[in-house]
């Protein structure tokens, strides 16, 4: 009996010890909880692990919500012949400074990008007829793309900018028009603003401002009419080609950062798109606060086009005009340190 008794005994004080070490432990464990809860500033590990009240959950809540807000998503939009591509330096720039930033490949450019087996090949006398899929391209698909992803960024949280170089304007007011609630800010870099008076690219080029550009009318392959599409063979030996071609689009910059931008360009681009329509309207585009990035030596969209269009835009909403940003020696491909630019958008005003 004495034998059982004492057994019960050192039962019991093994059970009362072993409660007062998992007392002990549990402590422990929510005293480390709360000391990591408070280095993270009130993390959902509080909420959950010692019983916060809703109060707290809320300003975590309200914590991340505005944190998303404090984050921009910048959608980049090429312009002619080109892709993606083009804004990885601006894009890069971008990221670091803690944005997001999506650069936009328009159907069949960039990854996509229709090659004429021709072009491959430098057989010229075929280029000047190879059929290409880019003729069937619209507007209408390129706004597609570009309201998609805007979509997309703004269900993200935070602002959405929306920024096109050259042919890119187009797509930037047709979204514009199209879902002017999900844009935040639009921008054009050295990019086609089209208006009432010139309602299409084509119409913008063919004012008396727009003829002050280089038209590289000699250097077109086969007859844009038949083709559907203005071909252009930018890996041509032709050193007047050349000549050309650098002083529509980079004449500032080195015969080797000349090389780089011709490496990036496409062939063909759509004849049916520059002949669409892409005016931006008072009630939707017009409310969305805008900016201009003016090249003061663009010889692809002159500068004068530039002035004009910037000016009709602002006839159309006098409440709301561009916030316009000179840059006197820079050609149509922009700087070539993207500082600036960087710099600009990142100091956007929303």
């Amino acid at each position: 009996m004495a034998d059982k008794e004492s057994n019960e005994s050192n039962e019991s004080n093994e059970n009362k010890e072993s409660n007062e070490s998992n007392e002990k432990a549990a402590t422990s464990r929510r005293q480390a909880l709360r000391r990591i809860a408070a280095g993270a500033g009130g993390a959902a590990a509080l909420a959950v692990g010692v019983g916060a009240g809703t109060a707290r959950a809320t300003d975590v809540e309200r914590a991340t919500a505005r944190t998303r807000r404090g984050i921009r998503t910048y959608v980049l939009v090429h312009g002619t012949h080109s892709a993606g591509a083009f804004w990885t330096a601006v894009g890069r720039e971008l990221a670091l400074r803690g944005h997001r930033v999506v650069t936009v490949d328009q159907p069949l450019h960039g990854t996509e990008k229709f090659i004429p087996r021709a072009y491959q090949t430098q057989d010229l006398g075929a280029l000047a007829t190879e059929a290409s899929p880019v003729a069937a391209l619209t507007l209408d698909d390129f706004e597609r793309r570009v309201t998609g992803v805007v979509r997309r960024a703004a269900r993200l949280g935070g602002p959405v900018v929306l920024v096109g170089h050259s042919m890119g304007g187009l797509s930037v007011s047709r979204v514009a028009n199209a879902v002017p609630e999900l844009l935040a800010h639009i921008c054009y870099m050295a990019a086609f603003c089209p208006s009432r008076s010139m309602p299409s690219l084509n119409d913008c080029a063919g004012s008396p401002e727009g003829q002050l550009a280089i038209s590289p009318l000699e250097q077109i392959v086969g007859d844009p009419g038949k083709l559907g599409v203005l071909r252009l063979n930018w890996r041509t030996s032709s050193r007047r080609d050349l000549a050309v071609f650098k002083e529509m689009t980079c004449a500032e910059y080195t015969d080797a950062e000349f090389l780089r931008v011709l490496e990036g360009l496409q062939a063909d681009e759509s004849m049916t798109a520059y002949a669409g329509r892409a005016v931006g309207r008072a009630e939707t585009w017009g409310r969305i606060p805008r900016t201009y990035l003016r090249f003061g030596k663009d010889r692809t969209v002159a500068t004068e086009l530039q002035d004009r269009m910037i000016a009709e835009a602002d006839e159309l909403t006098p409440h709301n005009r561009f916030t316009v940003h000179n840059f006197p020696g820079t050609g149509h491909m922009g700087p070539t340190d993207p500082t600036r630019v960087t710099d600009l958008l990142h100091g956007l005003r929303l």
